[in-house]
């Protein structure tokens, strides 16, 4: 047992020093060796004991990754918020996890890297984030808070969408320091134009819904 957890733990090692180097240089920019100089203690035999290649550790970040989104998705719907107010916690708690998180944001930046070659391999993550939305789209509906006119799958591919573009753009000018307030800004954009005329006296109160702050357990 104590080897077995030996193993976890170093692969778990492995992971985080790829993904803090696939961070930093992107998945063409990182070596194998950059990998193992990142993590004191770590030799490329180890290395290559759990990863074959460079792209199947890449795979395993973005994985990890998704695991990680996908949890708090999970936990997320376990709260008692409307499913509105879920969409704004997801919203943010995916800002936070990019901002935070090493592992989530070069899950990120592989899968955005991936999808720009000539047969994307990486739809998973944004489809599965895309169902979510789309289900509490639908349950916003049904709970009287969003238009009945909207269609939820097109609702939920414009957030995510949205959301991309507005991290995207946030890294790229700001280093991502503004990303709260421009993940704020655009669902205050967004629920002007979806939100039925009984909920809109409440958009504010919806827009500071979080779960980061007011969901975990102490």
């Amino acid at each position: 047992m104590a080897k077995q957890a030996r193993a976890v733990a170093t692969r778990q090692q492995i992971v985080a020093a790829a993904a803090a180097t696939f961070d930093r240089l992107g998945f063409d920019g990182a070596s194998l060796g950059a990998i193992v100089e990142a993590s004191s203690g770590l030799t490329k035999g180890a290395l290559y004991f759990h990863f074959k290649s460079k792209d199947e550790l890449a795979h395993a970040v973005v994985e990890q990754q998704h695991a990680i989104s996908i949890a708090a998705v999970a936990a997320i719907a376990a709260t008692q918020a409307s499913a509105l107010e879920q969409i704004v916690m997801l919203c943010h708690e995916m800002g936070r996890q990019i901002v935070e998180d090493p592992i989530v944001r070069a899950g990120i930046r592989l899968t955005l890297e991936f999808s720009a070659g000539a047969e994307p391999d990486q739809p998973g993550p944004y489809q599965d984030w895309i169902e979510a939305c789309r289900h509490l789209v639908e349950t916003a509906i049904a709970e009287g808070d969003l238009l009945p006119t909207i269609d939820p799958s097109e609702l939920a591919r414009f957030v995510i969408s949205a959301f991309t573009g507005v991290q995207m753009v946030s890294n790229v000018l700001d280093r991502r320091i503004d990303l709260e307030h421009r993940i704020d800004q655009m669902l205050q954009f967004l629920l002007n134009g979806i939100l039925t005329s009984d909920c809109r006296p409440d958009s504010d109160k919806i827009r500071r819904a979080r779960w980061s702050e007011t969901h975990q357990p102490a």
